[in-house]
């Protein structure tokens, strides 16, 4: 859950996750596409190669019937046999099948006797085959060989004169054998194996796999088949279509085409859409992340303002959104917003704070008359010393010593309502703010005595927009008030600096007795003072001055331990 317990990490995941889903299946069914369509080209193929292996046999049949019905109309050859002497026609015959390049050449006289046998068993031109060309029909035979299928064509030797008779027959026939079957696969690009009788008689595959050829000549479609390490799509197609043959033989040639090998030239196919996956899937991720970042960036910088501004209880912060190639429009103005609601509550915060003061007057009217009637009522009396006749001289000087303290104590006392009451006007210039920082513990060193103030200034703090004496006036009223606090104690005062993004820090921190949780709550009202002779002026004044910088001021404090007071101004 922790994953998606972020925005960004949402889209990231679901951005990549649809990417990948939808590249994975295109690749798939694109994989799945191609294979199919190589298994049908191969399918295709294997019956074109079918198709091509009947027509090639065909014309060699037809090309063997012309040739031996030319052979047979010869006058020589008839002549020869008209003597019915075996020796006068070999003499003739023999030269016919050389011219031929025929496997079997057999001449037979009228009453189906061998008169010239060449080329295979004088067997393998049937008896069936003799008769019906002696009855005047040519025949096809397709007969069994250990190397092969001979296809034999026998055709009647006839006599037109003086009167038509037939004088024989004449039988040729070609081998189906190994090499036959190889020059049908240089034409064809397809292994090629002639069966018959269940049993493979010419292959041009290792004879080492007849065993596993030979149940497919019993097929009659597309079968697949394992030879050692491949895989092969068989189709057997009959020879007898054309020619007869024995009892119950089928003469098969049966057409092999290497699955593996088809399917090995798409291993490149499915490996270029493998990497092409790949690389399509990491860039999908690297945009997913980008969307995600662009989206989610401006949005957490607004979180994490609002998480400082409910941290620090500083509602004055603003939101800088970074200017980029990629700018969120809705992220832009929803930070425009909230700096325009933020512009708002730091008006509305200086208009309270306004009004507070002037009800602050008036609430302590009391208060400054009671502050004032006792200044008064020295200098009267001492006023009244000075009626005397013949006043003494050191009674002189202690009444006017008395008058004079008194007018700067009003004084002090005006001057300092008049700077909480009224609007304070900032003249803006750059201020070094650890340059003054120096200044203001030297200027509350020198006020009295007290515990030492420690330096420690951060060096990347520099210069800021501000009001020098003002930011002074603040600084020293609360070193000074630290260090009463810390009046009795051995460790010193601590005033340090530091930058955190666009904020300067400055704290104030003491080790004295710390305030009380009842009183925590009242340390910025005017006149609260538990100070001896305070006027309780000096934490409201440096308020008013921290506020009117665009700054925040608050108080921290456990009894018994010490007072932190943490000054935050904008780094401008």
């Amino acid at each position: 859950m922790t994953a998606l317990s972020s925005l960004r990490s949402r889209i990231f995941l679901a951005c990549a996750t649809l990417a990948v889903l939808c590249i994975a299946i295109a690749i798939a069914l694109v994989n799945v596409r191609v294979t199919q369509e190589a298994e049908r080209t191969l399918e295709r193929e294997m019956l074109a190669a079918g198709a091509q292996i009947d027509q090639l046999r065909a014309e060699r049949s037809q090309n063997f019937t012309v040739m031996a019905r030319l052979i047979a109309d010869l006058p020589k050859l008839k002549a020869a046999m008209a003597t019915d002497d075996p020796p006068t026609v070999e003499d003739i015959a023999r030269g016919y099948r050389s011219q031929l390049h025929a496997s079997l050449l057999i001449v037979t006289n009228r009453r189906g006797q061998a008169l010239y046998s060449a080329g295979a068993a004088p067997q393998a031109a049937g008896p069936p085959a003799i008769r019906d060309a002696l009855d005047g029909r040519d025949t096809i035979s397709l007969l069994a060989q250990p190397n092969g299928i001979l296809q034999v064509v026998t055709v009647p030797v006839t006599l037109d004169r003086p009167r038509e008779e037939i004088l024989g027959t004449l039988s040729a026939g070609f081998l189906l054998d190994d090499a036959f079957a190889a020059q049908l696969k240089q034409i064809t690009g397809s292994d090629l194996a002639f069966g018959m009788d269940d049993r493979i008689l010419a292959s041009t595959l290792p004879r080492a796999e007849d065993g596993q050829l030979a149940p497919q000549l019993r097929g009659s479609g597309l079968s697949r088949l394992q030879l050692g390490s491949d895989e092969y799509e068989a189709l057997p197609r009959s020879l007898a279509s054309l020619a007869t043959s024995g009892a119950g033989a089928r003469p098969v040639a049966l057409i092999l085409r290497s699955r593996t090998e088809q399917l090995q030239s798409l291993h490149a196919i499915h490996t270029g859409f493998a990497v092409t996956g790949v690389l399509a899937v990491l860039l999908a991720m690297g945009l997913s992340f980008g969307v995600a970042r662009t989206i989610a960036h401006p949005l957490n910088t607004i979180a994490d303002v609002m998480r400082e501004m409910a941290a620090t209880g500083d509602l004055t912060r603003k939101i800088s959104l970074q200017q980029g190639r990629w700018e969120d429009a809705d992220a832009r103005l929803l930070a425009s917003t909230f700096n325009t609601l933020t512009d708002s509550i730091s008006r509305f915060q200086r208009e309270m704070s306004q009004k507070e003061r002037l009800t602050s007057l008036g609430r302590l009217s009391t208060v400054i008359a009671h502050e004032v009637r006792n200044p008064l009522m020295i200098i009267k009396a001492s006023l009244h010393s000075l009626r005397q006749p013949e006043v003494p001289t050191q009674a002189l000087r202690e009444a006017v010593h008395d008058i004079d303290e008194e007018v700067a104590r009003l004084n002090r006392i005006v001057n300092e309502v008049l700077d909480f009451a009224r609007p304070i006007r900032f003249e803006l210039t750059p201020v070094d703010v650890n340059a003054l920082c120096r200044e203001s513990a030297a200027a509350a060193t020198a006020s009295g005595s007290g515990p030492e103030i420690d330096l420690q200034l951060d060096p990347a703090v520099r210069t800021i927009s501000a009001d020098a004496e003002r930011l002074r006036i603040a600084l020293v009223n609360m070193l000074v008030n630290a260090r009463h606090a810390s009046n009795g104690a051995h460790l010193p005062v601590t005033l340090t600096t530091r930058i955190d993004v666009d904020r300067l820090q400055i704290a104030i921190a003491d080790r004295g007795v710390g305030i009380s949780a009842d009183d925590l709550a009242h340390v910025f009202d005017p006149y609260f003072t538990t100070k001896r002779g305070g006027t309780g002026l000096g934490l409201p004044i440096a308020k008013n001055i921290v506020e009117g910088l665009g700054g925040t001021i608050a108080v921290s404090s456990i009894p018994g331990h010490g007072t932190e007071i943490r000054v935050d101004l904008p780094n401008r």
